[in-house]
Order: structure tokens, then C-alpha cells, then sequence
């Protein structure tokens, strides 16, 4: 794998006695035109309900570099791995590949199993009996910072 391929990753474990609720709004917040605004009445949520669906298998990871920028995924955004999950066609997944961690999309064809990068810069990576191979986690979610 190239130098610049690699991906840098932090993995965080959850803490599962944490429940933190925030308020939230109870209606859709509008993207296009705006409405007008309305009292409203405060709706709670705990983040980690939501996101989190098996807290002793879930982790988080901060991405390092740019090579799943078209889907969306950039450099210090924070993700949340389930590794629980089975991995499936496409899924987006934390691998580790000849001693390193990627994120990639997994596919599966007739040739084999390949990790898609999503940056037309970067190529694709074959996986080969020959490559240490394994899915680490799979990526339920993404949290930007703005």
C-alpha cells in the first residue's frame, strides 16, 4: 500500500455508562425556504441511543487524509464502527490490510475482493490470499465538525 493511501486512524472505545440528553427540535428543520419561526416544546435525545446500536462492539475513529472524500468522508471527521456488523457488498469498512488500518468501501467481484477508495487519485487495492486481511468494523456513521 502506498505511503499516501495510508489511513491514520485513532480508535476510541465506547463508555457505556454515559447518557447525556440534549435537547432536540421536535420537527424538521427546513433546508430550503425558511418557515416561520414557532414556539416549540423541547424534545429530548441521547446521542448514543441513536447512533450507537451495540455498545460493546461500537468504536469510534478520526479519519486522516482525503481518500474517501466522495463519499463524503474527509480529513477530522470522526466515525462511528460497528464491528458487530456483518460487512456486505459496498458497505464502507476500517480494515487492516499488511499491518495498517484503511477505510475503504468493500466490493467483491469474480477477480477477488477489492478496497474502493473514494478519490479518483488513490487506486484500488486488490486483496489476495497473499495480503493479512481483515475487516476491523463497519461504518454506521459519520460526525462533521463545520
Amino acid at each position: 500500500m502506498k505511503k499516501e493511501d495510508k489511513l491514520s486512524i485513532e480508535i476510541i472505545s465506547m463508555k457505556n455508562e454515559t447518557e447525556i440528553e440534549r435537547p432536540m427540535f421536535p420537527f424538521g428543520l427546513s433546508a430550503g425556504f425558511p418557515s416561520p419561526a414557532m414556539d416549540f416544546e423541547d424534545i429530548g435525545i441521547d446521542l448514543n441511543k441513536h447512533i450507537v446500536k451495540h455498545p460493546y462492539s461500537t468504536y469510534f475513529g478520526r479519519v486522516s487524509g482525503d481518500s474517501m472524500k466522495d463519499s463524503g468522508i474527509n480529513d477530522g471527521d470522526l466515525l462511528v464502527i460497528d464491528k458487530s456488523i456483518d460487512f456486505v457488498d459496498n458497505k464502507i469498512v476500517v480494515c487492516f490490510i499488511d499491518g495498517e488500518y484503511t477505510l475503504k468501501r468493500f466490493q467483491k467481484d469474480k477477480e477477488g475482493a477489492w478496497l474502493l477508495p473514494s478519490n479518483e487519485k488513490y487506486p484500488p487495492i486488490r486483496v489476495t490470499e497473499d495480503n493479512e486481511f481483515i475487516i476491523w468494523g463497519v461504518v454506521t456513521f459519520v460526525i462533521k465538525a463545520f
